[in-house]
């Protein structure tokens, strides 16, 4: 079968940080399923009912932190049967290490039809899983096939980056999502944690002391991944902390000029309440199509 941006189409979950509405813009074949983000007992749906910027002024207030939860087995199936047009779809989501989401996906997935729907546990977060969806965007704009785009998934895997820091490793802490970082709890004062994220966990790489040597880090990493090439793509994310846009856009076009910044995000509610305000996102991916 031929694949095209015609009859192939793209679902997402809110984690990817590609919010629905640019996604829209951009794309007639992309759709974004939304999960939950609850303050007590006021429930709202991720880039949705609720923006980044609100989010973060509330979590600065909230008695309590903020919980989330996956969309419902029914929230993806809505999603695939707006799609109806669409003989194949790619549903790509956050690893399954980290959240349930990929499961309620797989349910959905099960009743709309498991030869149409493809799911992907792309074994990372955020960006990254906005960037895997780019990658095979490029492919159904000229055709290919389902081998190729598995070819390219298991490349995707092996191969894309995300660098990333805290302002405190208390939300990832509370959250549970800290993983293999836990050994850096406890002894952070005044340090920022390096981590990425790794077989779907995340994993600490080191810490620095204060933004210009966690700044410089970021640099040490990607040089030391990447060459000065075509194809070269980055991503940056955000937690309400804008500063971090123009440092890192000049660290990574310094050290790669050839190198193209693809998308530049405000975390959501959900990554957000995770990964906490003040953390951004360092992400890069070899892709010469």
């Amino acid at each position: 079968m031929n694949l095209t941006a015609d009859n192939t189409a793209i679902v997402l979950d809110s984690t990817s940080d590609f919010p629905e509405a640019k996604a829209r813009e951009r794309f007639d074949n992309i759709r974004v399923v939304p999960l939950h983000v609850l303050f007590g007992t006021d429930d709202y749906l991720d880039h949705v009912g609720i923006s980044s910027h609100d989010f973060y002024e509330r979590l600065k207030t909230a008695p309590k932190p903020p919980t989330t939860s996956q969309p419902t087995p029914g929230e993806f199936l809505r999603a695939y049967e707006d799609l109806a047009q669409y003989e194949r779809i790619y549903s790509l989501h956050l690893s399954q290490k980290l959240s349930g989401t990929y499961q309620s996906a797989v349910q959905a997935a099960g009743i709309a039809g498991a030869d149409r729907v493809r799911l992907i546990d792309s074994e990372t977060a955020s960006l990254a899983v906005a960037m895997l969806a780019l990658a095979i965007e490029r492919r159904l704009a000229r055709g290919t096939t389902d081998g190729e785009l598995e070819e390219l998934i298991d490349r995707f895997k092996r191969d894309n980056t995300v660098v990333f820091t805290v302002g405190t490793l208390e939300y990832l802490q509370k959250g549970g999502r800290i993983g293999k970082a836990q050994a850096l709890a406890g002894s952070i004062l005044h340090v920022k944690p390096i981590l990425s994220c790794e077989d779907g966990v995340v994993v600490p790489v080191g810490k620095v002391r204060g933004r210009q040597k966690a700044l410089a880090e970021f640099r040490r990493l990607f040089e030391e991944a990447t060459e000065d090439r075509p194809g070269l793509r980055v991503s940056i994310a955000h937690a309400d902390a804008p500063e971090w846009i123009d440092e890192i856009t000049s660290l990574a076009l310094e050290a790669r000029p050839q190198a193209e910044i693809e998308l530049v995000e405000n975390l959501g509610a959900v990554v957000g309440t995770h990964a906490g305000p003040g953390a951004v996102g360092f992400f890069w991916f070899q892709d010469d199509e």
